[in-house]
C-alpha cells in the first residue's frame, strides 16, 4: 500500500473544495456550508460508534474512514488545519489526561 496520510487527505479536500465539479461530493459540501458538513460528521460518528459496538471490523474501518474524512472537512470550512489540532494534541501529550481535563475552564 502506497503511503497516505491525513494531510494527505487535507490537501485533496482543499483542492476538491476550489473545484466547483458538480460530481464532487466534497465541493457540494462547501457549497452547503458548515451545517451540513457538521451533520454528516455526527452522522459518521454514529455509524462508526455502532460499528464498535457491534465489533464489526469491517464496518469500523469504513465508518472510521468516512468520519476522518468529513472531520477534515469541518475543520477546512472553520479555517482550521489539521496542523493546528496536531499542535494542540501535541502540547497535552506532557500532561495526564486528568491533570488536562482538570485544566480546561468549566462552564458555570
Amino acid at each position: 500500500m502506497a503511503s497516505f496520510s491525513l494531510s494527505d487527505l487535507e490537501a485533496t479536500i482543499r483542492e476538491r473544495a476550489r473545484s466547483g465539479d458538480p460530481d464532487s461530493w466534497t465541493a457540494k459540501l462547501f457549497a452547503t456550508g458548515m451545517d451540513k458538513a457538521a451533520q454528516k460528521l455526527g452522522e459518521e460518528a454514529v455509524e462508526t460508534v455502532i460499528a464498535a459496538v457491534k465489533g464489526d471490523t469491517k464496518a469500523v474501518i469504513s465508518e472510521s474512514a468516512d468520519l476522518l474524512y468529513h472531520w477534515l472537512v469541518v475543520l477546512a470550512i472553520a479555517g482550521v488545519s489539521l496542523e493546528d489540532v496536531l499542535g494542540e494534541l501535541e502540547q497535552r501529550t506532557g500532561r495526564s489526561g486528568v491533570a488536562e481535563k482538570a485544566s480546561r475552564s468549566q462552564p458555570g
